[in-house]
C-alpha cells in the first residue's frame, strides 16, 4: 500500500541550495516507487512551504518557491495554509525523510520537530544529529569510542588563537565547526595564513577547529543505514581532489572525481567498514549516514560523520535512482517500526499537581 512521505529539505543554512538538490531527488525517487510525497521546504529565513511544485529545482532559481502555500508540521502531518494563514487542509503522513544539510535542519531541529509532531523519521535522530554536526563534539565522541582522529585545537575567537597551547604543527586545516560541504575550509602553511583562515572561518561560524594536515592523504567515504537488526554498509569510495583539501568545487562543480569501489587492500576496506559499523551501532543510530575517513601513513582516521549526506549517498548504496528506492523504503519501514515501539511505552501521570496549591508558582504583588 502506498505511503505518504514528507520530504523535508532546505533550512536556515549555507548549504540550503545543496539541500534542494537532495530533497527534490529524494521526492522524485519516492514518487517513482509508488509513494505519495509531500515536499516540505524550509527557507533560509525559516519559513515553511509545502506543495507539489517544490519537487522541481527550477522553482528555487528565482524564489518561485514563495508561490507555494505556507505550512506547519504538527499532529502527525502537514497543515497547508491559505494566503491568510488559515488552515486549508491537513495531510497525514506515514513518515518523514530529512534532507536538510547544515544548520538546525541537520543539527537536530528537524529530528526534534518530527518527534514532537509524532511523525516517524527515516533519518538520524536528535542526539546523533546535534552531536555530529559539531566537529568538536564529534572528536570527543570518537575519542570515547577509541576511534583515531587527527590532532586538533578548538577556538571560539581570534583572542584564543594567541593563547591556545595545543595548536598542531603546520600545515593545518581550519574548519568552521558546524558547517559542511567544505564551506570555509582552508589550509594554512604559516602564521599569516592561519590568522586569515581563522578569521574567515569565524565569519561563517561561532567556532573553528585547527586540525593537523595528514600528509599523503587519501579521502575515503563509507555510508551506512540500519534495517531489520543489521547495519548495512556501502563499498568504500575514494574522493580524488585537485587540491590539498576536498573543496566545495571538488564536490559540486566538477572539480574532483571519485573511484567506487576504492582501490584498497581488503583488510583496509574491511577495517573502514568495521569502524563505520562500530560507531553506528554504539550510538544506536538511524537513517542514512556517511562516514568520511582519511588514510595517511598506514593509519585510518575518521574525519567526519554526516547524518544527512549529500544526495543521501544514493551512489554508494545503490546502482542508481531506481534501485535507491529500495534503500529509502527500508529506512522508512524501520522508522515506522521504531516509532511504534516508542508509542507502545507507557506514559504516567504522577498526580503531584493535585497536592500543589494553586498559587504556589505565583509571585506576590508589590
Amino acid at each position: 500500500m502506498s505511503k505518504t512521505i514528507a520530504v523535508i529539505f532546505g533550512g536556515n543554512s549555507n548549504e540550503n541550495e545543496i539541500s534542494v538538490i537532495t530533497g527534490t531527488m529524494a521526492a522524485n525517487v519516492l514518487e517513482s516507487g509508488g509513494e505519495s510525497v509531500i515536499p516540505v521546504y524550509l527557507s533560509q529565513n525559516s519559513n515553511i512551504y509545502a506543495g507539489q511544485s517544490l519537487k522541481e529545482i527550477a522553482v528555487f532559481k528565482d524564489d518561485g518557491y514563495k508561490k507555494a502555500p505556507r505550512a506547519v508540521i504538527a499532529d502527525g502531518g502537514v497543515y497547508v495554509l491559505n494566503a491568510r494563514g488559515r488552515i486549508k487542509k491537513f495531510i497525514k503522513v506515514d513518515a518523514a525523510l530529512n534532507c536538510c544539510h547544515g544548520g538546525f535542519g541537520e543539527g537536530g531541529g528537524v529530528s526534534g520537530l518530527c518527534q514532537i509532531a509524532k511523525i516517524p523519521l527515516a533519518s538520524a535522530q536528535v542526539f546523533e544529529s546535534s552531536a555530529f554536526i559539531d566537529k568538536y563534539l564529534t572528536k570527543l565522541i570518537l575519542k570515547s569510542l577509541e576511534i583515531k582522529t587527527a590532532e586538533f585545537a578548538y577556538l571560539k575567537s581570534m583572542k584564543e588563537l594567541e593563547t591556545c597551547p595545543n595548536i598542531p604543527n603546520f600545515p593545518l586545516i581550519v574548519k568552521p565547526v558546524t558547517l559542511g560541504s567544505s564551506i570555509g575550509v582552508e589550509k594554512a602553511e604559516n602564521e599569516e595564513e592561519l590568522k586569515n583562515a581563522v578569521e574567515c572561518g569565524l565569519l561563517y561560524d561561532g567556532a573553528v577547529i585547527l586540525e593537523e594536515y595528514l600528509q599523503n592523504r587519501r579521502e575515503i567515504n563509507c555510508a551506512a543505514y540500519y534495517y531489520d537488526g543489521e547495519v548495512i554498509t556501502s563499498e568504500c569510495e575514494e574522493a580524488i581532489t585537485q587540491s590539498d583539501v576536498l573543496s566545495f568545487e571538488d564536490k559540486y562543480t566538477g572539480g574532483g572525481k571519485s573511484v567506487l569501489p576504492a582501490d584498497l587492500p581488503a583488510d583496509i576496506s574491511g577495517a573502514i567498514k568495521q569502524i563505520t559499523q562500530k560507531v553506528y551501532k554504539n550510538l544506536n543510530m538511524r537513517g542514512i549516514v556517511r562516514f568520511d575517513f582519511i588514510l595517511s601513513g598506514g593509519e585510518i582516521y575518521l574525519s567526519e560523520v554526516n547524518t544527512v549526506p549529500g544526495s543521501l549517498s544514493y551512489y554508494l548504496l545503490s546502482g542508481g535512482f531506481k534501485d535507491f528506492y529500495r534503500v529509502l523504503s527500508q529506512v522508512i519501514k524501520q522508522a515506522q517500526t521504531d516509532f511504534d515501539a516508542v508509542q507502545s511505552k507507557k506514559l504516567i501521570k504522577t498526580g503531584i499537581l493535585a497536592n500543589v496549591p494553586s498559587n504556589a508558582c505565583k509571585l506576590p504583588h508589590k
